[in-house]
């Protein structure tokens, strides 16, 4: 039996805050969902964190240091059998930067 080949979109979201990242992905679904194509997610994916290690001091005490981290959040999410009123609700999306 041959499968006829599925068309599928997955996208990627990232962002530093996770409130804003949960939003805009909900703003996705609902989206997908209203113009019935079947969506699968959104699934988390590994928190990224990069951290930052300063001296406090420029001469001396070396054992003085600050760290910062920044983190980023990744959301994915599939969209399968997506139709032409789902890409075209995609694109006149407006998600807060």
């Amino acid at each position: 039996m041959v499968k006829k080949a599925e068309k599928k979109i997955r996208i990627t979201v990232q962002a530093f805050e996770h409130k804003v990242l949960d939003e805009a992905v909900k703003k996705i679904v609902n989206i997908v969902k209203d113009s019935g194509a079947k969506v699968v997610g959104p699934i988390p994916l590994p928190t990224k964190v990069d951290k930052i290690t300063i001296n406090r001091s420029t001469f001396v005490n070396k054992d003085s240091r600050e760290q910062f981290e920044m983190r980023r959040h990744k959301r994915l999410i599939d969209i399968l059998e997506p139709t032409s009123q789902t890409m075209e609700m995609l694109q006149d999306l407006s998600i807060p930067n």
